[in-house]
């Protein structure tokens, strides 16, 4: 019987952070659900542009359902199948956006990565400097050969229709 590939090889040391002048990335955990929530209701409708084949996040999230959706982010971070960060400024006052790195069986791509930046900081070029800060991270730090970059370096139509 073969054996399923696992995400990331067992002896990998998982990276904490990443921390620039601008941002720290770190695992996103149930600990943040109140700025991470005013994060995401301030920016609804820039995430949904972000993210136009997804319901996520809906006007009508609570609180409680964003504490469930960290806690099962923290799970999968714990039990190594897939990764949340969450983008914070340096005094950790406020969440920026969050970082999602996960598995994937489209065509020859080991992971897909996605990310968002809350909208009142798109004008300051955040997202831009999150992506190039995090293409830098992946291929210096994580153990993939080829990431896919969803809306981004493949439309999501493109992304949609792969096998």
């Amino acid at each position: 019987m073969d054996k399923i590939k696992p995400f990331i090889p067992a002896d990998f040391k998982v990276p904490d952070s990443l921390q620039n002048e601008h941002f720290r990335i770190r695992m996103l955990t149930v600990n943040d659900v109140v700025k991470d929530y005013d994060a995401v209701m301030s920016s609804i409708e820039h995430i949904k542009k972000m993210f136009p084949t997804s319901s996520w996040p809906s006007k009508d999230l609570t609180l409680e359902q964003d504490l469930i959706d960290l806690g099962w982010h923290q799970k999968e971070f714990q039990m190594r199948s897939s990764f949340a960060y969450t983008v914070v400024s340096l005094d950790e006052s406020q969440v920026l956006g969050c970082l999602y790195i996960n598995p994937t069986t489209k065509a020859d791509y080991d992971a897909n990565i996605d990310m968002w930046i809350r909208a009142s900081e798109v004008d300051n070029r955040l997202d831009s400097i999150l992506f190039d800060s995090v293409k830098k991270w992946i291929s210096e730090k994580w153990p993939f050969k080829k990431v896919a970059y969803p809306g981004r370096e493949i439309s999501w139509e493109q992304w949609k229709l792969m096998k």
